[in-house]
């Protein structure tokens, strides 16, 4: 599930790259909101700050809800989320998107270009779900369900469903599911420890 990082239309940006200038050029006057302290728009948006040297003020919220309204009404900024609970927004002109957060464009948002193609280049950080079984499943159980789960993820429905919701379908073999979550586990264990975020 790739975020999209979007701004008020008040923001004099319209690339990712016009935004880390202005947030470079004024430090501290950009308000980025979060649904919560640990989110993952909190840890999206530290590793954003990051990668860019952007100065820029983290206000969370209790929830993604309030941390939407608060953005449409112009109280912070920007926010990096999920595309649902933005999506109408853009359409409807009352958020401006600036790149999506996957290295890939996504069918949802086809005219928004990804933060790297947007100016900073490499930007790449997805949501991603999967399903785990307890350990000691038997192994001719656990291939049979990825067996079948990979086949329901490659039909034309659920991928035209996952398509309309932003998110990109991909499957994986239990080893590959594997070894991604525990490079993950290191990849934003280290954006956490240099950003020093706390969860509430």
């Amino acid at each position: 599930m790739p975020n999209v990082l979007v701004v008020h239309p008040s923001v004099p940006a319209n690339t990712a790259a016009e935004l880390v200038a202005y947030a470079r050029a004024n430090p501290g006057k950009l308000y980025y909101s979060s649904g919560g302290n640990g989110s993952a728009a909190h840890i999206t948006m530290e590793y954003f700050k990051l990668q860019t040297q952007a100065d820029i003020v983290h206000v969370p919220y209790k929830g993604t809800g309030p941390s939407v309204t608060d953005l449409i009404a112009g109280q912070v900024s920007m926010t990096i989320t999920g595309i649902p609970p933005v999506i109408s927004h853009i359409r409807a002109g009352k958020l401006r998107a600036l790149g999506v957060s996957s290295l890939q464009r996504v069918d949802a948002l086809p005219q928004t270009p990804t933060i790297s193609e947007s100016g900073v280049k490499g930007f790449d950080a997805v949501q991603w779900y999967g399903i785990v079984a307890p350990a000691g499943t038997p192994r001719e159980i656990v291939m049979k369900l990825n067996a079948d789960i990979r086949g329901i993820m490659q039909s034309p429905e659920m991928r035209e469903r996952l398509n309309t919701e932003g998110a990109i379908a991909t499957t994986s073999t239990p080893e590959e599911f594997a070894a991604h979550i525990r490079s993950e586990i290191a990849r934003w264990g280290a954006v956490i420890k240099r950003a020093g975020i706390q969860a509430d």
